[in-house]
This record gives structure tokens, sequence and C-alpha cells, in this order.
């Protein structure tokens, strides 16, 4: 076995999924160093040693006021300010401070690391999906299931899938908010003119037939499919190609990019931009999509009501497509962790509107004004979600593609920090300077090596 794809000796006793991440011993009380990467790291000054000790929330009295930081997902800051609109109107003694904390993910991450040791932070935070376990291992978060069971939230009707997303040792570490999938959007208008029929490709590889009757069709600074690359994205949308391809970025700690799985993978990608020019990139991929320049593209279920009403044309979604050895879609989008070192009246504060704004009413409203799936299982088949359906069929493209498509990420992504932003470096090569995937994945694999060994191996 070759370097790249060497198994690590830490006797592996985790095993975990999104349905039971198991005990991990020994983890908040050590420093830890990030290594050749960017973003929140995990270091001597924020990490704090776990605390077996619980609140007895029945004592406590909320706060009168929080401030929570979120990135508005989805162009939602509208959308949020009603979910505060609504809270006031049942909890009046509670005022909500509403802060843009960043324009995406990574920047309000990186905001929360560096006020980590201050007192400027928030009370209650956006925690996607590749920064909420880095959180855990600072001990920057605190466990929500006491204090939800206090509160008597019905957990059992969140999405078991997206809720559990965020379970370690036993403990849910944040709730799902703004969740996603991606989705292959494309121009309905444009697939009749070029006889195609009325939906996405089943396929890659179907998608590679169609695309000259698409090309013929669209602007020459065009293409079939528009689909970007950065940070949070690129590492996401490529799970859906490796999988197909039959192999993975790494198997639990064991990276895995030396395999000809992965190599196809990325050598697909690679030429699907610089040979046939299937693919193109764009300076908003959204935008020339909406306006007709690219075919299609491959977008977050967030992207769905903002491209409803600015596509120029009949807007159509579909599940991911599939490769020559099977499927999958990665969940994605973000939760809300509530940071462990606020006051407990704080704390409590934030749990209750926390609670409040992923009941079912209230996931059912985002999700009709954003495209984000609804986090409870009651709001994704009730009267509001069922109107949505009837009237826009689209926003049910995710809640099914997430029932039949959907598998757990690959760890070295989501649970190694800065594992993310390393796989899109290698990503970006083979888009952007046409280098063969071989030689992309052998130039970050060593890197990928080293964040795990020096940020996560160690607390095994």
């Amino acid at each position: 076995m070759s370097t790249s794809s060497r198994t690590f000796s830490s006797g592996i006793p985790w095993q975990p999924s999104r349905r039971n991440l198991l005990q991990l011993s020994g983890l908040g009380a050590l420093g830890l160093t990030l290594a050749a990467c960017s973003g929140p790291s995990v270091t001597e000054d924020t990490a704090r040693a776990k605390t077996t000790a619980t609140t007895d929330w029945s004592t406590i009295t909320p706060a009168s006021e929080i401030t929570w930081w979120s990135n508005h997902p989805g162009a939602s800051k509208a959308i949020e300010e009603e979910l505060i609109a609504r809270f006031a109107k049942v909890h009046p003694e509670i005022t909500i401070k509403h802060v843009t904390a960043g324009a995406n993910y990574d920047e309000v991450a990186q905001r929360f690391q560096a006020a980590s040791s201050t007192s400027n932070l928030p009370d209650l935070v956006i925690s996607s999906d590749v920064w909420w376990f880095r959180y855990f291992l600072n001990s920057q978060i605190m466990p929500l299931d006491d204090v939800f069971k206090h509160l008597e939230v019905d957990t059992s009707d969140f999405n078991a899938t997206l809720y559990s997303d965020y379970e370690f040792d036993s403990q849910h570490w944040a709730a799902p908010y703004a969740r996603s999938t991606p989705l292959f959007y494309y121009n309905r208008d444009l697939w009749a003119k070029a006889g195609l029929p009325d939906r996405g490709p089943a396929t890659w590889a179907e998608l590679e037939e169609w695309a000259p009757k698409l090309a013929a069709l669209l602007p020459a600074d065009g293409a079939p499919l528009g689909l970007d690359t950065g940070t949070s994205w690129a590492g996401w949308w490529m799970e859906n190609v490796i999988w197909g391809q039959g192999g993975a970025y790494s198997k639990d700690w064991t990276v895995t990019l030396d395999t000809p799985e992965a190599e196809a993978a990325g050598d697909f990608i690679r030429a699907l931009f610089n040979d046939s020019k299937v693919a193109g990139l764009g300076t908003d991929t959204s935008a020339d999509f909406a306006a007709g320049i690219f075919g299609s593209m491959v977008g977050s279920t967030g992207s769905l009501k903002g491209l409803l009403e600015a596509a120029t044309f009949n807007l159509g979604t579909s599940f991911l497509p599939d490769g020559p050895k099977g499927s999958g879609v990665p969940t994605g989008g973000t939760g809300l962790a509530i940071p462990a070192s606020r006051t407990p009246e704080q704390q409590l504060a934030a749990a209750m509107f926390l609670a409040f704004i992923t009941d079912a009413d209230n996931t059912a409203y985002f999700s009709q004004n954003t495209g984000y799936m609804p986090v409870r299982t009651s709001a994704q088949e009730g009267a509001i979600m069922t109107e949505v359906y009837a009237t826009t069929p689209q926003f049910r493209t995710a809640i099914d593609q997430l029932e039949t498509k959907t598998r757990t990420q690959d760890w070295v992504r989501v649970f190694v920090p800065g594992g993310d932003q390393i796989i899109t470096e290698g990503i970006e090569q083979m888009v952007l300077k046409n280098v063969p995937a071989a030689t992309a994945w052998a130039s970050i694999t060593p890197r990928l090596q080293k964040a795990f060994q020096e940020n996560v191996e160690p607390y095994l």
C-alpha cells in the first residue's frame, strides 16, 4: 500500500455515521495545532477541558438579549428577520441582536474563532457541515440535549439524518437549520429546443451525450454546465462525482486519493472543463445560468428560491447524475450551535430561540422562501409544504433526493480541520490548471495526512 493511502496507526475505535457517532475520548483538554491549511484552527488558546457538569435549567432565567451570528444562507436576511419578529410576539422579554458575521460559512467560522478568547462571542452561531466538529474539538459549543429536554423540544421530529449529522459522544452539538443537498438545475426551455427529455441527465455520461445539442444553442462564452469551485463548495459536489466512479476521498481516516477510481473522477472533471468544454466557470455561475449563459448548473438546494425569481426561463430541478459505478449525494448546509462559554442565562435564551425557528411551522416558512429543506419530518409533509410542492414542484426534488440518494460524507472532508480547503485546492488544480488527477491528488494527500496526524490522530 502506498503512503498516500496508508492506514494511520491509532487503533481506530471510532465509527461515526450520520446516525451514531461513538465516543471519542480525551479531546478537549489537549492543545491542537492546525497544519498546512487556513481558516479556524484548534489551538491551545481555544481548547478547553471538557466538563461533565450539567446545568439545572429549571433554576435559570433566560437572558433578556442574545446575539445571533449568521451569514443569511440563501439570501435569507429578510426571512431571518421575520423569524425574529415571530419570536418577539411569543417572547417579548427576549431581544435578538441579528448580526451579519460574514458572507459565507467560512467567514463566520473565522470570525467565531477570532472571538473565541474574548467576550465578543455570539450566543447562537452558524455551524456548517465542515466547521461544527472543530468547534467540538475546541470545546467551543455545548450539547443541546439537556436544554432541549428542559424546553420539551420534540427532537424526534427532526429529520433523523439531518439531526444526527451533529451527534457525537451520544449528544447533539448543533441543530439543523439551513440544510441542503446539491441539485442539478436545468433550463427547461433550452432542453425543449434541443429536443431533450424534460428531466436532468440520469448519468454524467448522458450529460456528455446531450452537451453538443445544448452547446449549439448557447452563447459562445457559455457552456452546457456551469460549475463553481471554491472552499465549502467544490469538495462538496465532487463527492457525488468521486462516489459515482466507485471512489472516495477517504475510507474512514485513510486517504484514498491514489486509487484508480479517485483518479478517474478527477480526470473526468478535468476533461469536462478543459477538453470537452461541457463545463464552464463564470464570474457568478448562478447569475450566468439565470441569464441563459449556462444551460444547467449544480447548485445548493438553498439557491432554489433565488433561481426561481431570477431565471428568464422555466426552471427544472433533478437529482445529481449517477456515475458509471453508482450514485451518492452529500447532505450539507448549516446548523446552529450555542457557544459553551456563554452564561446559562444566555444559553437558555439562545436555545429557546433555536427551538422556535426550527419548529415545524418556521422551518416550513424558511424552506418555502429559500429552497432549503425543512428540517422537521412533520413539516416535510405538512400543510405548508404540501401546498408549496403542488404549486412549485421543484421544491420536492431535494426531499426525494434526501430520502433516496444521500450518504455520509467522507471523514477527511468534514472531520479533519482544513480538509475541505485542501481538497478544494486539489480540485482547482485540475479545473483551473488542467493538472492530471494523479498529480493533483498526490500533491494534497500528504497535507491531508499531516492535518489528520497533528489535529486528530493523537486524540483518538
